[in-house]
């Protein structure tokens, strides 16, 4: 073999050149098509010049996973830091939008009883057993809140009582509680009587309107409010309506059934009333 190409080197160099020249004129002179010899050659080799740029994809992928996976991960890290502040400042904003609402009701319910002192409180809790009706709300000493204060809605609706009070959390016994008794009238009557949580009732949500007099000419609807009898708590404060009028085994009285209008189970804020002017 090498004889052969120490023979023939010289030859097959201007065979290569002019098989080069050839192919060269060949092109100019079809316009642009390819000449056999080309076609063939580049038939030939396109399949391994696609396998090839394939693989260079692959690996500038590969490259580019590699060492740019840090400041992509740096870059995910940005942008969950950022999603996390907007939630902040959403959240934020809800809380503002919150407040002011709070505050116009609170003025709203000043305008509307100026003869009392209201401290608003969110509720925070509830009684999960059978044998009571309470709320646990935010406010307690350190806000002036105390044992005995009525808490409303804020449409002026009564909620309850507070029966016990911490530095900044009360208990408030809900005005179908069984330790409940205030005075209350019928507007449309003015038929007076005793508002009490009953225990049969309780599971109902509703309460009694107690001591009627045989008299008492009640109708389902009639509205009931506190009167204020006694002087400890306010009078004209909404409890609800009469459902039906019932007479005491006894034979004696005569109650009412009454239905909150206030919504115990989806209660978020209320206001206490800390004083009040008592209404001659």
């Amino acid at each position: 073999m090498k004889d052969f190409l120490r023979q023939n080197g010289i030859l097959l160099v201007i065979i290569a050149l002019l098989l080069t020249i050839l192919i060269g004129v060949g092109t100019a002179f079809m316009g642009g098509n390819a000449d056999p010899l080309s076609n063939v050659v580049n038939t030939v080799t396109s399949p391994i010049r696609n396998g090839i740029a394939a693989a260079a994809d692959w690996a500038e992928g590969v490259y580019n996973y590699v060492f740019r996976y840090g400041q992509i991960q740096e870059e995910l890290d940005s942008l969950r830091a950022q999603v996390a502040e907007l939630e902040d400042q959403v959240r934020e904003g809800q809380e503002a939008a919150k407040q002011n609402e709070r505050l116009r009701e609170l003025l709203d319910l000043q305008a509307k009883r100026e003869d009392f002192v209201f401290e608003s409180a969110r509720v925070t809790g509830r009684s999960t057993d059978n044998w009571a009706s309470t709320l646990t709300i935010s406010k307690g000493t350190s806000a002036g809140v105390e044992a005995g204060d009525c808490v409303v809605t804020s449409t002026g609706v009564l909620v309850g009582v507070v029966s016990k009070v911490g530095l900044n959390w009360s208990t408030v016994s809900t005005i179908i509680n069984t330790d409940i008794e205030i005075g209350g009238i019928v507007t449309r009557t003015y038929s007076a009587g005793v508002l009490e949580g009953d225990f049969a009732l309780m599971g109902q949500g509703r309460l009694k309107l107690s001591y009627l007099p045989h008299s008492a000419q009640l109708v389902s609807g009639d509205e009931v409010l506190t009167s204020g009898k006694g002087d400890v708590y306010p009078s004209g404060l909404v409890v609800g309506q009469v459902e039906g009028i019932f007479t005491d085994p006894s034979g004696m009285t005569r109650y009412a059934v009454v239905v909150p209008d206030a919504d115990l189970s989806s209660l978020v804020e209320v206001f206490v009333i800390k004083d009040f002017d008592i209404q001659e």
